[in-house]
């Protein structure tokens, strides 16, 4: 029963969110065709459910090249290749708003683990691509609750960012997706939801510790 009231929730909070964020999206539109390279949508392969690709939706926050100039699939606070919205719109988590498109076609749920691109997805070991996207991917997910300043702790550490990335994020990440797969349900869902708001207006807080008393231990990293 938890697949189908799963997709009905994901249905209704998407059309309706569609519907009231519309007015308010219409000038993020209008901005970005007029600044920057004056393109709004910003399309990239992912890997979804049962690892198959899809492509992604988002609103345009870098240039155009950027997956080959600079540090890569890597973002770092004050990214350089940020266009001028950019910074606003992925520290607000706006650019995100239209994978609501995503959800509403099938391809993507409101909670879920993050769907990542095949050189990120990669770095999971055998077992955890076995399983992390046994449930669909998520526009949320515990992982983008805790990791809410995920493009801080690139920018702070002192080890060579990509190696940072691969050795210290994407363990601890793996480790909260297969959580999630282990403990998915729409109580979870539901404060997840909660918890991702909640890190909007707080984005140090650490509340979701204390509401999943489960959740894989910090100490797995040093964060």
């Amino acid at each position: 029963m938890y697949p189908f009231f799963k997709r009905l929730l994901d249905l209704i909070i998407a059309i309706l969110a569609f519907l009231i964020l519309l007015p308010f999206m219409l000038p993020i539109v209008i901005i970005l065709l007029l600044t920057g390279e004056h393109y709004v949508f910003y399309y990239q392969k992912r890997v979804g459910y049962k690892n198959r690709l899809f492509n992604i939706m988002k609103f345009a926050t870098m240039l155009k090249n950027s997956p080959n100039i600079g540090t890569g699939s890597v973002t770092v606070r004050n990214d350089p290749r940020l266009l001028p919205l950019g910074k606003f719109l992925r520290i607000t988590k706006i650019n995100e708003l239209p994978q609501i498109l995503n959800v509403l076609k099938g391809e993507m749920s409101l909670v879920g683990p993050r769907p990542l691109m095949s050189v990120s997805f990669e770095m999971y070991d055998l077992s955890i691509q076995k399983q992390i996207y046994n449930a669909k991917p998520g526009i949320t997910g515990i992982g983008s609750v805790i990791f809410r300043d995920e493009e801080a702790l690139v920018s702070e550490t002192k080890m060579d960012k990509h190696e940072f990335y691969r050795t210290v994020i994407m363990p601890y990440k793996g480790a909260l997706e297969i959580w999630y797969n282990q403990n998915r349900s729409l109580r979870v869902d539901f404060w997840i939801i909660f918890l991702t708001a909640w890190a909007i207006i707080n984005p140090k807080t650490q509340l979701q510790f204390k509401v999943f008393k489960g959740l894989p231990k910090r100490n797995l990293i040093q964060l």
